[in-house]
């Protein structure tokens, strides 16, 4: 993209998270990666009449091969944090989520913006309002309940006691001290009780596998009981999924992490084939997906920080909270929840 082109859509999502004159906006990046995206958001703030600075860690001295969250690259640097946790709004362009030190300067009072996904698709998800609401309706439902049940015509047939973790909800953008988002985004989730999720998950042809960033191929048939996944059946990508958890050697990648839907109809399930260099955050997204995650829980203050974590969005699958059905074989059936053209 441009960088003229770029800059105009960090201004916008710069607007869209409340920076303005007085403010201070810090954007952090990793080595040589990104730094067209914080040479965009600095002008950006700039523009706006922020005070910014740019964070630049370097790379890591390693590569394990596996994608372990938490590991910020700032544990080691105190001064570093430090500097974060005094400005008002954060820029992340390294992927902090699960890491204790994003926690602390969350706790500070810093708004933490994740942008990390290719520019052309960051363009075209463009946050807005109007999705914003719709999230927003969609967490305000899902904090209520207190059971999730997840079914597939496929075999999925999973439950989730819910209560003990807060929800949360993602749009995009962030104008609230200490809050947290990734653009682009649009879902709500929470996690099932640490001994509360039991069942069958059956994942089908088309289901995604994220950090591989890979469509299910074969079926996969997981069991699941009192949290924890205890068994793992299928062909290759049931084996691919097993190998994956079992090289981290951490019992605690088997355990069920957060649980929710996707809410964006600009987002393409096939999304992976045009932006193969991101996260999968359009996959994450789209509209009527039900996702499920392995791994950490920590993100919603649970006792669970292993490094092992698997997103896994899903199409087709039905929905109900407390026995209502919210997600009917991938469309969303509360009005509030639907774009203008599908209510």
């Amino acid at each position: 993209m441009d960088q003229n082109l770029f800059n105009d859509i960090c201004l916008q999502q710069l607007k869209l998270s409340g920076v303005h004159e007085g403010e201070t906006v810090a954007v952090l990046t990793r080595g040589s990666e990104r730094g067209e995206y914080a040479d965009a958001f600095l002008w950006a703030a700039q523009q706006l009449g922020a005070a910014t600075f740019h964070l630049r860690l370097p790379s890591p001295a390693s590569a394990s091969g596996a994608w372990a969250v938490g590991d910020s690259g700032l544990g080691n640097i105190p001064l570093a944090v430090e500097a974060l946790k005094s400005v008002d709004m954060l820029v992340d362009c390294t992927f902090l989520l699960f890491s204790p030190e994003q926690f602390a300067i969350q706790d500070a009072g810093t708004r933490i913006l994740t942008a990390v996904e290719p520019p052309e698709l960051l363009a075209r998800l463009m946050p807005t309002t109007e999705l914003r609401e719709r999230v927003e309706y969609g967490a305000d439902l899902l904090a209520k309940a207190q059971s999730m049940r997840i079914t597939s015509p496929a075999g999925t047939d999973v439950t989730y006691r819910l209560g003990v973790y807060p929800t949360m909800s993602e749009y995009g953008y962030t104008d609230t001290p200490g809050r947290w988002d990734h653009w682009p985004a649009a879902f709500v989730f929470t996690g099932g009780a640490d001994d509360g999720v039991d069942g069958q998950i059956v994942l089908s042809p088309g289901d995604v596998l994220l950090p591989f960033n890979t469509y299910v191929q074969t079926p996969v048939t997981l069991t699941i009981e009192q949290g924890f996944i205890r068994d793992i059946r299928g062909g290759l990508d049931a084996e691919l999924l097993s190998s994956y958890i079992k090289s981290f050697d951490d019992p605690r990648g088997y355990g069920m992490s957060h649980v929710g839907w996707g809410l964006d109809e600009r987002a393409h399930w096939h999304g992976l084939t045009q932006f193969p260099g991101g996260m999968g955050m359009e996959l994450r997204s789209f509209y009527g997906n039900v996702m499920f995650s392995i791994g950490p829980n920590n993100e919603l203050g649970g006792p669970n920080d292993t490094p092992c974590h698997f997103d896994i969005p899903m199409r087709g699958n039905s929905l109900y909270l407390d026995d209502e059905l919210v997600v009917d074989q991938g469309e969303l059936t509360i009005p509030e929840m639907k774009p203008a053209e599908k209510r």
